[in-house]
């Protein structure tokens, strides 16, 4: 039976990184890909990073019910689309969303059965490093994400698995791990007998 995986971290954990390699190496797994109000970072890629849009369309695909789930993230939106994400589950494949942690409450309250995983790094003063090193904010919004952090990490007690990236490899590793398990799950396990006798 597919799955719907989702990963949130604070800001700077490096989640996207992680999920990129974890779908380089597992197969059958769909990467969903958020649209949003922010513009695009350098290097950033339509359609690969996120759809970009405006915010009347954003609140237009609010209104049409067209997200599984969506929130407002330092003044921009984020949403995941409701139909791409329900279409990859009903083609049989696991579907890993990588989102923030207000728009995995959401999913958690209409879709439990999913599985919620969070990342960390090793220690608040590394996350403080790596936000400083990546050189996207201001002083002001680094700031800021770093209140949303403290935050943030108080959620984890709503998630079903943590990985801590104080190594990438092992982090990436750490995250295969957790997608064979859940698909060794003996409830997820119909079509396997169905098929057996």
């Amino acid at each position: 039976m597919p799955q719907l995986i989702v990963v949130s971290a604070p800001s700077g954990a490096g989640k996207t990184t992680i999920c990129r390699r974890l779908v380089e190496k597992v197969g059958g797994l769909a990467y969903s890909v958020s649209y949003t109000t922010r513009k695009p970072r350098p290097k950033e890629k339509e359609g690969v990073d996120y759809f970009f849009c405006d915010r009347p369309r954003f609140d237009a695909m609010i209104e049409a019910g067209e997200f599984l789930e969506w929130a407002e993230v330092f003044g921009n939106y984020y949403g995941t689309s409701r139909q791409w994400v329900f279409k990859q589950l009903e083609n049989g494949l696991d579907v890993l969303v990588d989102i923030e942690i207000a728009g995995a409450r959401q999913i958690k309250n209409t879709f439990p059965e999913a599985v919620f995983i969070f990342i960390v790094p090793p220690t608040f003063e590394e996350l403080v490093h790596r936000l400083e090193l990546r050189g996207t904010e201001g002083e002001s919004e680094l700031r800021q994400r770093l209140e949303q952090a403290r935050t943030e990490i108080e959620a984890h007690k709503m998630y079903d698995y943590l990985v801590i990236n104080d190594d990438l490899d092992r982090a990436v590793q750490d995250l295969v791990t957790v997608v064979q398990a859940e698909r060794l799950r003996l409830p997820k396990s119909d079509q396997f007998w169905r098929r057996f006798f």
